[in-house]
């Protein structure tokens, strides 16, 4: 388990801060608040002595919800309202992300900010590893990508499960041209799909599933493509498929470096993690942390 967050976080730049923006602007350019509402509101805030958001509740004028989009706007922290169709609600940093699940996210973000992410000794790559199927590793792959893109951090989230990929339904967006293809020659770095109301985002998904998934991903265009997207994105996540049940996921540790290792509370057995730990180790990859997945 990931340990508790401290204050020793590195410094990220481009974090998430005030556009300069009012929040009654705001509310006004949105249409939730009419001039004159706007004026009303600042009476009340004056007699109450209320920040803005608030009196603006109080009056009934606009919801909690309102006020949340607003914030979220004023300190450049995007997340899905309506979002593209067919978006998953498994990505539920992007569409709720005051959820306390989000808050355990934010808590294991904070974690390998402070015990993995390092641009200066090219640590910037990672890859989201599990010892067997069901853990909750594309999950969580996708909810962190989500997560550090809202820090302001240009990420790129690749699906390297060739056995059964999930981010491009998780993300819902085509598949036609993937990591399969850039590894084949057939494509490049350009197929990435930026994710539409997630800015910085960026997933490359499998695409088309090759008969050779292991070789695929052993060939040394893997390590270019890595090395182009380090000089592209702040932070690569990669999802794999089950560790124990097949090689990939060494092949792919052993190109990024750095593994976060999911397991499943009441379904991952211990020996399957000390296995997979065992194999990451012996392909030299750092495992950064384990996080036990309780959802």
């Amino acid at each position: 388990m990931l340990a508790k967050p401290t204050d020793n976080v590195l410094s990220i730049d481009g974090a998430a801060r005030p556009t300069g923006r009012h929040i009654g602007a705001i509310l006004m350019d949105e249409g939730k608040l009419t001039p004159s509402d706007a004026e009303q509101v600042l009476k009340r805030q004056r007699e109450l002595g209320w920040r803005f958001g608030e009196a603006a509740i109080e009056l009934n004028l606009i919801t909690d919800t309102d006020l949340r989009e607003a914030l979220a706007k004023q300190y450049e922290f995007p997340y899905l309202v309506s979002g593209p169709d067919g978006v998953s609600k498994e990505l539920v940093a992007a569409w709720d992300p005051f959820h306390p699940v989000v808050e355990e996210l934010r808590a294991v973000r904070t974690q390998l900010l402070i015990r993995w992410f390092n641009p200066a000794a090219g640590r910037r790559t990672l890859v989201i590893a599990s010892p067997g199927a069901r853990e909750g590793r594309s999950f969580i792959a996708a909810n962190l990508a989500v997560s550090f893109s809202q820090l302001g951090q240009r990420t790129l989230l690749v699906d390297a499960d060739f056995r059964a990929p999930r981010q491009q339904g998780i993300f819902n967006i085509a598949d036609r041209f993937g990591l399969s293809s850039v590894l084949s020659g057939r494509a490049d770095l350009s197929v990435a799909a930026p994710v539409a109301g997630i800015t910085g985002l960026a997933v490359l998904p499998a695409g088309p599933v090759p008969p050779n998934p292991l070789e695929l991903l052993s060939r040394g265009s893997f390590a270019a493509l890595l090395g182009k997207a380090q000089a592209e994105y702040d932070v690569i996540l990669i999802d794999t498929p089950p560790a124990s049940e097949y090689a990939d996921a060494q092949s792919v540790a052993f190109r990024a470096g750095d593994v976060l290792l999911v397991s499943r509370r009441d379904h991952t057995r211990v020996e399957e993690t000390e296995r997979a730990v065992k194999e990451l180790s012996d392909a030299a990859a750092r495992i950064v942390g384990t996080l036990m997945n309780a959802f």
